[in-house]
């Protein structure tokens, strides 16, 4: 089990990375969200979990990305769904925006 110091600070990090805030009681208790940060835009939930299946993929990804020295992107794409999800690492978020931007 996680210590709960341990997932707060990662809320934390994560709310602070947005520009929002920590979700005091997150989930059903809270009054404002049921959301992990407080944030005017976006709904984010953090998973602090020791080890994820899509960060596996992701680690051997940016292993390859690495020799081409590209930045890793994870395409998530579910049968009969439209579109896909991306997973991007948030060190790498603005190289990613920067793309799409033209810069």
């Amino acid at each position: 089990m996680t210590a709960r110091r341990t997932w707060k600070k990662r809320e934390s990090d994560v709310a602070s990375f947005f520009k929002g805030t920590r979700t005091p009681l997150s989930g059903g208790n809270s009054k404002v969200t049921r959301a992990d940060v407080i944030h005017d835009q976006l709904f984010i939930e953090c998973k602090l979990k020791k080890k994820h299946t899509v960060v596996t993929l992701w680690d051997s990804t940016a292993d390859l990305a690495k020799t081409e020295g590209k930045t890793p992107v994870v395409a998530l794409c579910e049968k009969n769904r439209p579109g896909f999800w991306l997973m991007v690492h948030s060190d790498d978020l603005e190289k990613l925006i920067g793309e799409f931007n033209g810069k």
